[in-house]
């Protein structure tokens, strides 16, 4: 990918080092955004560490398995004077100049729609966060949180996405970041609270799920439409990329990880689509470039 001397965000809030406050008392990892109910009676302690370890499997936005509302107070941070490596710094303003990219591909989207596009931040952290949300730990993977319009991500999972799911490349870390950002983009027009609203309607945990899929799968072809813009904007694919975001959204579907955890596959359990599909609606983004083609709500197939 391209990006070495392209403009960098303002808007990544570097949280390395620092050391979280706590719980303080309040509830836990909570969302008020793209939230799904884990059955209809909550969860417990067991429930919660299956939580845990199939946001690790996931490695994106672990909001989709917990419900809550309501916003969280501020956290304070103590930071660390740990020395950070050249390869930090330089991975910092990767993420920093795919974010500003996607805030000139979205801005210009916006204004066609006679709104404007308002910027989310990156948070970058190690080991634990608190998030407007809730309190977060790295093993749940890069999210975004709603209530505070924040994209969160510990960069160690980076690795974890070349070495653990065989997703190496530049491009492939672009995509996690435009899948989140297209998060954002939902919530800001709205569509994430018609989801929530249209689960909370929901006659079976099969439907619920179903609507989690879609919202995903439309995330995934947000990620596709920014890759369609930088690319005609700005020139930032290079040979290989693609074939790098295809297979990291392949790694993810559903039905992989189902497979390779547990041996067996669940369909009516997937919250974010299959291989399969994960794959066909970044494709269509990228191919169209088109808002309207990523109406993942209204097809009848996905």
């Amino acid at each position: 990918m391209r990006w070495q001397g392209g403009r960098e965000s303002e808007n990544v809030e570097d949280r390395r080092g620092a050391s979280g406050g706590g719980l303080s008392g309040r509830g836990g990892f909570r969302t008020g955004g793209i939230g799904i109910p884990i059955g209809r009676g909550g969860i417990g302690i067991g429930g919660l560490a299956v939580i845990v370890v199939v946001s690790l499997l996931l490695g994106i936005n672990p909001l989709d398995l917990l419900q809550g509302t309501g916003p969280q107070e501020q956290a304070r941070y103590e930071q660390s004077d740990a020395p950070r490596s050249g390869a930090d710094d330089e991975l910092k303003r990767f993420v920093s100049v795919v974010l500003a990219d996607t805030e000139d591909t979205w801005a210009a989207q916006f204004q066609q729609m006679g709104r404007t596009y308002q910027d989310p931040s990156l948070v970058l952290f190690s080991g634990t966060v608190d998030s407007g949300c809730g309190f977060a730990q790295a093993a749940m993977g890069p999210f975004y949180c709603p209530l505070d319009r924040k994209l969160y991500i510990d960069l160690s999972f980076y690795r974890d996405l070349r070495d653990r799911f065989r997703a190496p490349g530049d491009f492939a870390q672009a995509y996690v970041i435009a899948h989140e950002v297209g998060h954002h983009v939902q919530n800001l027009l709205g569509i994430s609270d018609q989801v929530q609203r249209a689960q909370r309607q929901a006659g079976s945990q099969a439907e619920s799920n179903g609507l989690s899929v879609r919202l995903e799968l439309q995330a995934d072809c947000f990620a596709g439409l920014w890759a369609n813009h930088a690319n005609r904007e700005r020139q930032v694919i290079e040979p290989g990329d693609v074939e790098e975001a295809l297979t990291a959204a392949s790694a993810i579907g559903d039905d992989r990880l189902q497979r390779q955890s547990r041996g067996t596959v669940t369909p009516d359990s997937f919250t974010h689509g299959s291989s399969a599909q994960r794959v066909r609606w970044f494709r269509t983004g990228l191919d169209t470039g088109r808002l309207d083609a990523c109406d993942t709500f209204g097809a009848e197939r996905l």
